[in-house]
């Protein structure tokens, strides 16, 4: 069913067997899956998978788990591509496009991510995960979790969404609230993690989560007839959707599914936590710690970054860019946003309509380049918090 033939260190390049329980390299650094991408590109026909059932399993060949008995699903994944037909004059723009993913099951683009983590470490015998989350990453471990018969422990900020609190409680996992930041949450999981013998799951430190994501730029080209838009601004916090997304092209290209075009790559972040934003305009080969992280919007809320490097490597190689944004900002756009086209987003996603009207103000679009931003979660996973 897969073509997955190994995985790779993300610094070094050395081989690892990807039929093992794994976390991170030797080096320390995220494992990316490898794809026997020659025999994918001989047998399989890319507009052919597109007949099949519209959810991310459509592309199995090219997601990590080797007998589709494992796979943990929702119907994740298939979610549109939606034209701004309001917005975009408003601003100027004549092909301004929206990916919906806060229609994924769980609410966020957070289930691809989970979908493929639960499934491939259930194929490898893994019984009980751990992760630290903002909020909507909590929530669906605890789902497929649950989904798949699995036990599944949640370290989560006391001041997250309730409905994330609520969600992870009523499928039965075992949250724990922590006087802190993500990158508190993290340390106490992990600590327990050794002593529970559970499977840790936080962001890039396994290799299957950004699988999952990376199916978002597999239907993005799709929904474009396998070409790429111009420009993507993307909500940044963990940055696994950007990494994947820019491993994606790669993957398509190497295939012939894609030509070489890439679109320029935009991380969009909060003033209040912005460590990939100033690495970037600093001239930084990774990302530094960011002190005092502070936002309402709890997903960019993430101060240490194990992705820096792979996230400004695709900044640049894109030539692309970073913003950061107020949160009043963020909340002005989700605002502006909704009334224009009836789409309620999360704080994070609004903060893409925030960084675009900044590059708006700066000319640094195009009124004709085919611009797309990322809803990554629903608006109504989120208190309301209008002013």
């Amino acid at each position: 069913m897969s073509y997955l033939s190994h995985l790779e260190c993300s610094l070094t390049g050395q081989r690892y067997d990807a039929d093992q329980v794994i976390r991170l390299s030797d080096a320390g650094q995220p494992l990316l899956a490898r794809y026997d991408l020659a025999k994918a590109a001989a047998e399989l026909d890319r507009d052919a998978l597109l007949q099949r059932p519209c959810d991310m399993w459509r592309f199995c060949e090219l997601l990590p788990v080797r007998d589709p008995h494992y796979i943990t699903t929702f119907g994740e994944g298939g979610k549109p591509v939606l034209k701004l037909d309001q917005l975009g004059p408003q601003l100027g723009l004549n092909h301004l496009y929206l990916k919906d993913e806060g229609q994924n099951p769980t609410g966020s683009f957070k289930a691809l991510g989970l979908a493929a983590a639960v499934s491939r470490a259930r194929e490898l015998g893994v019984t009980e995960f751990v992760i630290p989350t903002a909020g909507n990453a909590g929530g669906a471990l605890a789902a497929y979790a649950a989904r798949a018969g699995l036990r599944a422990h949640v370290y989560m900020p006391q001041d997250a969404p309730l409905i994330n609190i609520n969600e992870v409680q009523m499928t039965g996992a075992d949250l724990r609230l922590i006087n802190g930041l993500i990158n508190d949450a993290g340390r106490e999981a992990a600590a327990d993690a050794i002593v529970g013998g559970w499977f840790d799951v936080s962001t890039l430190k396994e290799p299957y989560r950004v699988e999952g994501k990376k199916i978002m730029g597999y239907e993005l080209a799709a929904a474009f007839n396998w070409e790429l838009p111009d420009v993507i601004i993307y909500p940044t916090g963990g940055g696994t959707g950007l990494i994947g997304m820019w491993k994606a092209f790669a993957e398509m290209e190497e295939m012939g599914w894609i030509g070489g075009q890439r679109p320029r790559m935009v991380a969009a972040q909060a003033d209040g936590c912005a460590p990939v934003v100033k690495a970037f305009h600093e001239g930084w080969e990774t990302t530094q710690p960011w002190e005092n992280a502070s936002t309402l919007a709890g997903g960019l809320r993430v101060p240490v970054t194990i992705g820096g490097r792979l996230m400004l490597q695709a900044l640049r190689e894109s030539e692309g860019t970073g913003v950061m944004v107020s949160d009043g900002r963020i909340f002005e756009a989700q605002q502006l946003l909704a009334r224009s086209e009836g789409i309620f987003v999360s704080l994070e996603a609004a903060a893409t309509i925030a960084a675009l009207q900044e590059l708006v103000a700066q000319k640094w679009l195009h009124p004709d380049e085919r611009i797309l931003v990322f809803n990554t979660g629903s608006g109504l996973k989120y208190r309301l918090l209008l002013s």
